[in-house]
């Protein structure tokens, strides 16, 4: 079959898992850009405060339906915590108490291998051998890529933790989405989503940090990136993805994230990218191939 005659699904199968990667390692680019101008969990207030104002203000023009249900509205506000809150204030937490984002991106890579082992058990997904050698061969490239760059200097057992959590945000995220909210419109759920996650930092904000923000042109910049391209464009495609694939298969996109994002960083940082570091992106690439494979 020649390029032109391709099915157009063929092209969009291709085309979503690449460009969610892309968008989504940006995420790490727009949080070192604004973490220095704002606290996590007030930065995260104002970019779900902001998205759900926007997604709102869609869903009703659009009039995009609603849940059935308040149990699956339950459901899908559980999910949204979970990715938005917990596995992205987590992220940005770590990042902000000093762990280097080497530690964070590899604590956080490991979700691929939780989301197999508990996907056969949740879901019923069956994983191969194949799979498995695939999520193991990922792993090794994801650490290769970030080997010269994981230092523990600065970091400190808070910022480990917080992490960790990160790691079972994104995990039981997008199990628990595949389980129980596949199915839900991506406008009125994203509302839900962002609206429930805005709570959870309007709650944690006000405890832990001053809410104190300079609003500069970086900040300006970083939030527009993360509301419009993060929360609006990646996080859609992350829930197109877990509608239509397997939850072991999606979870290994998250693999190329760190080479991914190093090779962002590279270009818009000028930070230090090796040979290991490349011979890491081959791995990587080829471990999710074979994990994605079907």
């Amino acid at each position: 079959m020649t390029t032109s005659t391709l099915p157009r699904d063929s092209y969009w199968q291709i085309a979503t898992p690449v460009l969610f990667v892309i968008l989504w390692s940006t995420g790490f680019i727009g949080g070192k850009l604004g973490l220095p101008y704002a606290e996590p969990f007030t930065f995260l207030l104002w970019r779900y405060g902001i998205v759900t104002v926007l997604l709102l203000a869609f869903a009703l023009a659009t009039r995009a339906p609603w849940p059935a249900s308040p149990v699956q509205a339950v459901h899908i506000a559980v999910a949204g915590v979970m990715v938005n809150a917990i596995y992205i204030g987590g992220v940005f937490s770590a990042i902000y108490q000093g762990v280097p984002s080497g530690i964070v991106s590899l604590i956080v890579g490991l979700q691929p291998l939780f989301t197999a082992v508990v996907a056969g058990r949740l879901l019923g997904e069956k994983v191969s051998g194949r799979q498995w050698f695939g999520f193991g061969l990922g792993l090794v490239g994801v650490l290769l890529v970030l080997l010269d760059k994981i230092s523990f200097a600065g970091g400190n057992r808070l910022g480990v933790l917080l992490s960790i959590l990160a790691l079972f945000g994104i995990t039981a995220g997008t199990l628990y989405q595949k389980r129980f909210c596949s199915a839900m419109d991506l406008r009125s759920g994203g509302v839900i989503q962002f609206a429930a996650s805005a709570l959870v930092m309007a709650f944690a904000a006000p405890l832990t940090e001053t809410m104190q923000v300079r609003w500069t042109a970086t900040l300006l910049f970083a939030m527009a990136w993360l509301v419009l391209v993060l929360s609006l464009g990646a996080i859609s495609l992350l829930n197109i993805l877990i509608r239509h694939g397997a939850a072991s298969r999606i979870a290994s996109l998250f693999y190329l994230v760190p080479p991914v994002t190093s090779l962002l960083a590279f270009l818009v940082f000028g930070e230090r990218l090796g040979m290991l570091a490349v011979a890491g992106m081959c791995v990587t690439v080829t471990g999710v191939a074979l994990a994605v494979r079907k």
